[in-house]
């Protein structure tokens, strides 16, 4: 992808899944069956130019679908999430990795049998959920969106939240060093245990 900073990487780029294709693909089919029993049959006139302009606008649909599926893709770099569109006039939007606040997916069950999904997340500043929809493998985009995120606050020294162990191991280390009393010790560790 052109326009990367530098020390940005590519990890997704992903075009919506194929299924998003096959609507136009399938009344294309039934139209084609259509017109060939209507020529083997040998419907009357008018029939063969119904058919044939429904035959060019089913054809039309997925002409115009498929440059649609071409020109979408959603990008997920070490820095952010970027989303391209459009087949003459071009749309996109940019949403920084560090402003997430939340990521999520959902399939049906239709789509977990063949592989598609959307891609759910919200981010600081931004009114609603941004939705990216027909993925292929949501899932697999979600748990690398989560890893670049953490990746990074790893980077910027920004540490995940200490569990309720580790956190019992550092307040016994402040007690053995006489940062805290004894008392203090024990009530923080059974507010600390209280928690689990």
């Amino acid at each position: 992808m052109k326009r990367l900073v530098e020390g940005e990487n590519v990890v997704v780029d992903v075009r919506p899944h194929w299924w998003y294709l096959a609507g136009p693909v399938a009344i294309l089919a039934l139209v084609i069956a259509g017109a060939v029993t209507a020529l083997v049959e040998g419907a009357p006139t008018w029939v063969d130019w119904v058919v044939v302009g429904v035959l060019a606008l089913a054809a039309l649909w997925l002409v115009v679908r498929y440059l649609h599926w071409v020109t979408t893709r959603l990008i997920v770099t070490s820095t952010r999430i970027i989303e391209r569109r459009g087949i003459l006039g071009r749309a996109g939007r940019e949403i920084p990795l560090s402003a997430l606040t939340d990521i999520g997916y959902h399939q049906s069950i239709f789509e977990r049998i063949i592989g598609a999904g959307d891609v759910v997340i919200e981010s600081a500043g931004r009114d609603g959920q941004e939705l990216f929809p027909d993925l292929p493998h949501p899932a697999a985009i979600h748990n690398e969106i989560y890893a670049q995120m953490q990746s990074r606050r790893m980077g910027a020294g920004v540490a995940p939240p200490a569990t309720i162990p580790e956190q019992i191991d550092q307040l016994d280390q402040l007690r053995r060093r006489g940062v805290i009393t004894e008392q203090e010790f024990a009530a923080k560790k059974a507010e600390l245990l209280n928690r689990l």
